[in-house]
């Protein structure tokens, strides 16, 4: 019977595969005949769920708890224990790893293992299913493990994974800054996989068919030594048709890696990028560490020699930053040209250093996940919810890859201003589309065009024809050929065009990413 232990999670899509849930069933040891990895997505009812479950009627659920999955978790675990009160129920994972003692969903829970659980929970599963023992505590912790020995999870990627799912990596864990928003800055130190091993457990999964890769390190450019190795391993490889992303300290590239990254086909690479803020006083409040001057070397680098899709990360909301000054880095960062620049909203994780801040800058979060922040003492209410719909639409338009004439057009545009600013540029869109739409999800594609070809015409007073030769040209790059009744102006009379692939071939890429390379390669034609 493999159903004495389920280990359990709620992903945020199906597209996601959980490393974690991996990870525990690949150390359970002799225990794995009796245990079986189940996931579901945050979109099924958890009374749907909670009755999977115990239709299988297992002895220990153990399931995974993040802050996407927080609420649904909560409602799952209630579920269970009210419905099955003698089943056993053991939470892990970063939400209820830290102010565990506080949260209702460690109070209702049989059991909550604090940090990492490869081999706390076998341990807890071998004295319960083996010698009937339970611990006389609900929270359990224990030594951060020897990561030397810990079991391989890659072998239970199942080819549907391999196939429809992305494929989650690491080679270290860890993090050797101490960036007071983030959980990984209560790390002790950074330890490394043994990479022989490692390269080997990835030929396996190449040879089982797997292209696309997402490294979970937070610095994998730490070590020179390690990086290279890694990145000549899959370089070799490359034919294969490879997709790789990676989270990269943003002021350290040095001479071997670029060289080793100028090879790679363009959109092969992913470059995450974590710049969170360019005022440096707000830096030095919450201990983030970058030579600014650095990062804005290598960025020139990437966009200018290499082929690499470049993802850049700021924080809106941190303690000591004002709309202002966030307007400011924005438009420094985007002078330097990233593919994508994802405004994330300041969210509380717990545990994390920041709250140490909490008092001093008026920082208020949201109750309910994501925990996002509501106001601080330099930011309003209303102004961060305004933040919210920039980072949404700009989502929409700029990253998304989609509107690439029109966003090209606000940039051009933003350099007229009397101060000349990219960010007030897309800020005042922002503000029309925030009027236009009563709710800022679920709007279509095509009420996307339409609301930019709006705004041409009605704030921007442009010609109807120019405005509708301007939407036409990121409209037909979609692929579309119909022509929609908002684009029917003046003497339209045009031909019809079916978007063709330039290559005629299938791309392993994503294909947010074949929109961009487009982008590139037209720039550069």
């Amino acid at each position: 019977m493999n159903n004495e232990i389920l280990l359990v999670t709620l992903n945020s899509s199906y597209a996601h595969s959980s490393f974690g849930l991996r990870y525990l069933y690949a150390n359970l040891q002799d225990l794995q005949s009796r245990a079986q990895i189940i996931e579901f997505t945050t979109a099924k009812a958890p009374r749907d769920i909670c009755e999977a479950l115990l239709a299988k009627k297992p002895k220990v659920i153990g399931l995974g708890v993040y802050i996407w999955n927080a609420d649904e978790s909560l409602e799952l675990v209630s579920l269970l224990k009210k419905v099955s009160p003698e089943t056993i129920v053991v939470l892990g994972g970063p939400e209820v790893s830290h102010e565990a003692e506080g949260q209702k969903i460690c109070q209702i829970a049989d059991y909550t293992i604090k940090g990492e659980g490869d081999f706390l929970f076998h341990e807890f599963c071998h004295n319960y299913l083996n010698l009937g023992v339970l611990p006389d505590r609900k929270i359990i912790s224990g030594p951060v493990p020897d990561i030397k020995t810990i079991r391989s999870p890659y072998s239970y990627y199942t080819d549907e994974d391999i196939k429809n799912r992305v494929i989650y990596v690491e080679v270290s864990r860890g993090c050797p800054y101490r960036c007071e928003y983030c959980l990984s800055s209560l790390d002790k130190a950074v330890r490394s996989f043994d990479i022989p091993a490692f390269l080997a457990d990835i030929e396996q999964l190449l040879e089982r068919g797997a292209r696309q890769f997402k490294f979970i390190d937070r610095t994998f450019n730490l070590s020179p030594t390690t990086c290279t190795t890694i990145l000549q391993f899959f370089l070799d490889r490359i034919h294969l048709g490879l997709f790789l992303h990676f989270e990269m300290v943003p002021d350290r590239l040095p001479n071997e890696i670029r060289e080793l990254i100028k090879k790679f086909p363009a959109g092969s690479l992913q470059f995450e990028i974590g710049i969170q803020t360019w005022n440096t006083e707000v830096a030095k409040l919450v201990s983030r560490r970058n030579d600014l001057e650095k990062v804005k070397d290598n960025f020139k680098f990437l966009s200018t020699e290499t082929g690499v899709h470049t993802h850049a990360d700021l924080i809106v909301g941190l303690p000591g930053e004002d709309l202002e000054s966030f307007a400011r880095g924005f438009d420094i960062l985007s002078t330097v040209t990233p593919d994508e620049i994802q405004v994330g909203i300041l969210k509380r994780l717990k545990g994390a250093p920041i709250a140490r801040h909490d008092k001093e800058w008026e920082m208020v979060y949201a109750d309910q996940p994501p925990f996002q922040i509501l106001r601080t003492k330099t930011m309003s209410f209303e102004t961060l919810q305004k933040m919210n719909r920039f980072a949404k639409f700009w989502d929409l338009y700029a990253n998304s890859g989609n509107f690439k004439a029109f966003t090209a057009m606000l940039r051009e545009r933003s350099t007229r201003r009397e101060t000349p600013s990219f960010f007030w540029e897309f800020f005042a869109f922002v503000e029309f589309m925030s009027a236009r739409h009563s709710q800022h999800f679920g709007i279509s594609l095509q009420s996307l065009f339409e609301s930019a070809m709006a705004y041409l015409t009605d704030s921007l007073q442009w010609k109807p024809e120019d405005a509708r030769d301007l939407i036409l040209v990121d409209y037909r790059a979609t692929g579309k050929i119909d022509l929609p009744k908002f684009l029917r102006v003046g003497d339209m009379a045009m031909e019809q065009k079916k978007h063709v692939d330039a290559n005629g071939e299938k791309s392993n890429l994503p294909k947010r990413q074949q929109r961009h390379l487009a982008k590139a390669e037209n720039q550069s034609s």
